[in-house]
C-alpha cells in the first residue's frame, strides 16, 4: 500500500509540476530560515547552563537613581562581599572577584633577563578558592583547596598554560613565575577550559589569588576595597543560595545592608541604591548589566527571529493549502473511484498527508543545501564559531519535528476536504459545488489576505526602521564627527611628558588640522559622572549628578562646539575652571547663558563657571541630553584626538598621515600596538542592533513577498486554466486583452488592498511602540504607508501579468477546441 501511495504521489507531482515546484520552494524558504534561526536561538539559550546547581547561582547587581538619573551596573562596592558573608543567611557560597587589565604579562624563558612579554592579555581576574567551588572546572595540576590560598599565586586555564609554557607538561608548570605588570606571581594550578561553549560572565583564563590584593595595602587602596562609596563594574559578586532559599529573601537582606552602610550617604546626597539578584540564565540576555568583552544577546531580537521563522513557515503552509484546495476538483473523480472500490476515509487522509510529507521532505533536503548560504545572509545574527552540521543530534531532532509539524499543518485541512466527498456526488460532478465551493473559496481568500498582511507588515516595518536608522546617522549631534580619529596612550605609562611630546610630533605631520588630549571623545560608550552642588545666594543648595569631560583648550575648537557665553578654559592645572552645557544651565535655574558666568560650582572644591557651551549628544539618540561640565586636565587624560584635513582626490593623504602617526606613536611607546578609531564609525556602531534589525527585515520582507507572490502566481495559473473557456468566449464576443487582464486581476487586487487596510493600523501601532525607545526619532508619515501599499500592489500586478496577459492573448479557437 505504501508503494501505491508513493506512486500516486509521484504521478501527481509529475502532472502538476508548477504547483509542486511552488510548494517546495515556499516550504523550503521557511524551513531554511527556521533551521538557521534554530541554530542561533539554541546557541544563545545554551549560555550559562550548568548542570549542577545552576538554578541557585545569582549575580548581585546594582540599580541606582542619582537625582532622577537612573542607572544599572553589574558592579558592587568592595566591602559588600565580606558583609554578605558575615550578616546574611541562606547563602551556600559567596564568590567575589575583580577584573584586572594587565598591560603586559612577562614570562621568564631560557634567559631570565629577557622574559617573553605578552601584551594586553584578556580574561585575568583576582579570585579566591571559592570561585572554583562555584563552577565545574576540572583540575589538570595543583589543588583546588590551596592553589589560591596564598598571595602571589596564579591558576591558568589550559589555553593560557600552553601559550605561556608551550614545551612543558602541566605538572612541570607548577612553580613557574609570571609577572603581571609589577605584580609577581607563581603558578600553583592548571584547570581545563570550561567544557561547555558560551559562558557570559565566566570567560576567564588567569586567576590571581585575591590575597594578593587583600594583603597589599597599596593595591587594596587603589582598588577602593574598603570604600562603600566607590563602585566599579570590575568588581563582581556571585552567590549560590542554599536549597529552599528564595531569592526574594536574600534581596531583602541586601536591602538591609544597603540601608545600613549607604543609608546616611543616600539621605545626604539624595540618591537611592538597591541590590538585586540576577539569575544565571538571564546574564546572557540582559545588556543593562553587560559590558567589556562579554558576548551578549537580545531576547527581543531572538523573539523577532523566531517570529520571522514562524511567519515564513505559515506562508509556505498557506500556499500549500491554497493550491491543494484549488486543484481539488481535478482529483474529484480519483477520489470517487477509490471510495467506490472500497477505500476508507482514513486511507485517503493518510495518502494525502503522505503526499504532503513527501513534499516537505523534498523541501527539507533543499533547505539543508541552502542553509550555509542563508547563514551568510544572516551573518549579523550568527555568533562567531557557530557551525552548521546536519549530523548534530539536536539538528536532526529539530528537522524531524519540523517536517512532521509542517506536514500536518499544511496537509491536514486539504486531506480532510478531499477525503470528505461522497462517491455519488463526485461521479455526478457535484462534489465541488454549492456551499462547499463557497466555503473553499472563502478559505483561500482568507489565507491569501493573511499572506499579504504579513508581507505588507514587513514592508512597512522595513521602510520605517530604515528611515529611523538614517535619521540617527544623519542627525546633527552638535559636534563635528567627520575626519576625526582617536587613540589611547598606554594606561600603565603615567608620563605626561611623553604625551605632550607625542602631541607635538603629530602636529608636525602634513594633513593634520588640529589635535587635542582628552578623557574621551564627545560621544563614547564610557561615562564619568559626579555629584555637583550649586548654592544660590540665600537659597537652598541645588545638587545634581553631572557628566564630566576633561581635556585641553583645543577640545571645543576641534569638535566645533560653540560657546553661547563666556570664554574657553585656561590651560592651567592649578585653578580649575568649568564650562557647562545648556541642559545644566537650565537645571541651575538660569534663563540666559550670561547669567551663569562667574558663578561657582562645588566639585571637591568650588570652581568658577567661565563658559556655557551648546548642548551636544554625548550618547546614542535613545537617551536624552544630560547635564554636563567640561574642565581642563592634562595628566589624567589618556585619549589623543586628531582632526584630519579634508580627504584629497586620490584618498592617499589620510593613509600617509595615519602611517606617520603610527610611526610617531611607536617611537614614543616602543613595543606598543597603535590602534585607532574613526569617530563617525564609532557613532555608527551605537546603532549596530538597529542596523541588524533592518538587515533582518529586508531579508524577511524579500522572502515573504517572494512566497506570497509564488502563491499568487499559482492561484492565477489555476484560475486562468479553470476559466479558459470563459476567456475564449469573451474574446469571440469582442472583449479586448486589456479588459480580460483587468477581469482576471481585479479579484486578486481587491484581496491585496484588503490586506493593506488591515496591515496599516497594526504596523502603525507596532512602529510607535518601537520608536518610543528613542528619545529622538523620525516621524511616522502617512504617505510612507501608502507608498508601501502601492509598491505591494505593483509587485502583485507584475506577478499576475505573467499569466493573465498570456491567457488574454491566447487564440480563442484553441481555447474553445481544447475545452
Amino acid at each position: 500500500m505504501l508503494k501505491n501511495y508513493l506512486l500516486i504521489a509521484l504521478r501527481n507531482f509529475r502532472v502538476n509540476k508548477i504547483f509542486t515546484l511552488i510548494n517546495i520552494i515556499g516550504l523550503s524558504i521557511g524551513i531554511s530560515a527556521s533551521l538557521v534561526i534554530f541554530l542561533v536561538v539554541h546557541y544563545d539559550l545554551s549560555f550559562d547552563r550548568f548542570e549542577n546547581n545552576g538554578d541557585r547561582i545569582y549575580r548581585v547587581v546594582s540599580d541606582y537613581n542619582m537625582q532622577g538619573n537612573p542607572g544599572k551596573t553589574r558592579g558592587v562596592q568592595g566591602p559588600l562581599a565580606e558583609a554578605v558573608k558575615k550578616e546574611l543567611s541562606g547563602i551556600e557560597e559567596v564568590v567575589c572577584f575583580r577584573y584586572y587589565n594587565a598591560e603586559a604579562v612577562a614570562v621568564p624563558g631560557l634567559h631570565p633577563s629577557k622574559p617573553q612579554v605578552f601584551k594586553k592579555q584578556s580574561g585575568i581576574i583576582f579570585a579566591d578558592d571559592h570561585y572554583f567551588n562555584l563552577l565545574p572546572y576540572k583540575w589538570l595540576a595543583g589543588s583546588p583547596r590551596s592553589a589560591l590560598k596564598n598571595q602571589s599565586s596564579v591558576v591558568l586555564n589550559e589555553t593560557k598554560a600552553k601559550l605561556y609554557f608551550p614545551r612543558l607538561s602541566y605538572s612541570a608548570m607548577i612553580g613557574r613565575k609570571i609577572l603581571y605588570d609589577s605584580i609577581p606571581t607563581t603558578v600553583t594550578g592548571i584547570v581545563q577550559d570550561l567544557e561547555r561553549q558560551g559562558h557570559t560572565g565566566f570567560n576567564f583564563s588567569e586567576f590571581i589569588s585575591l590575597a594578593t590584593v587583600l594583603d597589599n595595602s597599596a593595591l587594596r587602596e587603589s582598588f577602593y576595597w574598603d570604600n562603600w562609596g566607590s563602585t566599579t563594574s570590575d568588581q563582581q559578586l556571585y552567590v549560590r543560595l542554599d536549597k529552599g532559599t528564595k531569592a526574594s529573601s536574600v534581596e531583602s537582606g541586601l536591602k538591609r545592608l544597603s540601608d545600613k552602610y549607604l543609608g546616611a550617604d543616600m539621605s545626604r546626597s539624595h540618591y537611592t541604591w538597591d541590590y538585586l539578584l540576577q539569575p544565571l540564565s538571564e546574564m546572557h540576555f540582559n545588556g543593562h548589566y553587560g559590558g567589556f568583552d562579554i558576548e551578549m544577546a537580545s531576547r527581543p531580537a531572538m523573539y523577532g527571529l523566531i517570529l520571522v521563522a514562524v511567519f515564513l513557515l505559515m506562508l509556505g503552509c498557506f500556499n500549500f493549502i491554497n493550491l491543494s484546495t484549488a486543484q481539488a476538483s481535478r482529483r474529484a473523480k480519483e477520489i470517487g473511484i477509490r471510495k467506490t472500490l472500497g477505500s476508507s476515509r482514513r486511507q485517503l487522509v493518510l495518502q494525502f498527508l503522505g503526499e504532503t510529507l513527501l513534499t516537505t521532505l523534498l523541501a527539507t533536503i533543499l533547505s539543508v543545501i541552502a542553509a550555509p548560504y542563508l547563514m551568510k545572509a544572516f551573518a549579523d545574527f550568527i555568533p562567531e564559531g557557530l557551525q552548521f552540521s546536519v549530523s548534530r543530534p539536536d539538528v536532526l531532532a529539530f528537522l524531524v519535528i519540523l517536517v512532521l509539524v509542517v506536514s500536518f499543518a499544511a496537509g491536514f485541512y486539504p486531506a480532510l476536504v478531499l477525503s470528505s466527498w461522497k462517491p455519488l456526488q463526485v461521479l455526478k460532478n457535484q462534489a465541488y459545488a454549492g456551499s462547499g465551493k463557497t466555503r473553499s473559496i472563502w478559505i483561500r481568500q482568507t489565507l491569501t489576505v493573511s499572506q499579504f498582511i504579513i508581507a505588507q507588515l514587513f514592508i512597512m516595518g522595513t521602510v520605517f526602521v530604515t528611515r529611523q536608522i538614517r535619521f540617527l546617522l544623519d542627525k546633527d549631534l552638535g559636534f563635528k564627527k567627520e575626519a576625526i580619529l582617536s587613540f589611547s596612550t598606554p594606561s600603565s605609562d603615567t608620563s605626561y611628558t611623553k604625551e605632550l611630546f607625542l602631541m607635538q610630533e603629530i602636529r608636525k605631520i602634513p594633513g593634520i588640522a588640529l589635535t587635542s588630549l582628552s578623557s574621551d571623545v564627545p560621544a563614547s560608550g564610557g561615562t564619568q559622572t559626579s555629584r555637583m552642588q550649586y548654592r544660590p545666594d540665600g537659597k537652598q543648595e541645588i545638587s545634581h549628578s553631572v557628566e564630566l569631560k576633561f581635556g585641553d583648550t583645543n577640545y571645543l575648537r576641534l569638535f566645533h562646539i560653540p560657546l553661547l557665553a563666556g570664554r574657553n578654559i585656561l590651560p592651567c592645572d592649578t585653578v580649575k575652571e568649568l564650562i557647562i552645557n545648556e541642559n545644566y544651565l537650565h537645571l541651575l535655574g538660569f534663563r540666559h547663558p550670561e547669567e551663569a558666568i562667574g558663578k561657582s560650582i562645588h566639585l571637591d572644591y568650588y570652581k568658577p563657571i567661565v563658559g556655557v557651551m551648546k548642548d551636544f549628544h554625548a550618547h546614542p539618540l535613545n537617551m536624552d541630553i544630560k547635564p554636563m561640565a567640561y574642565s581642563f586636565s592634562g595628566k589624567d587624560c589618556k585619549t589623543v584626538i586628531v582632526a584630519l584635513e579634508p580627504r584629497n582626490s586620490d584618498g592617499d593623504g589620510w593613509k600617509a598621515a595615519i602611517a606617520s602617526i603610527d610611526k610617531a606613536y611607536k617611537a614614543v611607546y616602543p613595543g606598543e600596538e597603535f590602534k585607532y578609531d574613526f569617530l563617525d564609525k564609532s557613532i555608527a556602531n551605537f546603532y549596530k542592533g538597529e542596523k541588524n534589525i533592518s538587515h533582518l527585515l529586508r531579508w524577511a520582507t524579500g522572502l515573504t513577498v517572494l512566497i506570497s507572490c509564488l502563491g499568487l502566481l499559482g492561484l492565477v495559473i489555476y484560475t486562468t486554466n479553470h476559466r479558459v473557456k470563459e476567456i475564449g468566449i469573451r474574446k469571440v464576443l469582442g472583449a479586448s486583452a486589456a479588459r480580460i487582464v483587468g477581469l482576471l486581476s481585479k479579484d486578486f487586487i481587491k484581496l491585496v488592498a484588503l490586506a493593506f487596510v488591515i496591515a496599516t493600523p497594526i504596523a502603525w501601532w507596532a512602529l510607535h511602540e518601537w520608536l518610543d525607545q528613542f528619545a529622538f526619532r523620525t516621524t511616522i508619515s502617512w504617505w510612507a504607508f501608502g507608498l508601501s501599499g502601492l509598491g505591494m500592489i505593483a509587485v502583485c500586478l507584475l506577478t499576475l501579468s505573467f499569466q493573465t496577459i498570456r491567457a488574454a492573448r491566447a487564440n480563442p479557437a484553441e481555447s474553445l477546441k481544447t475545452e
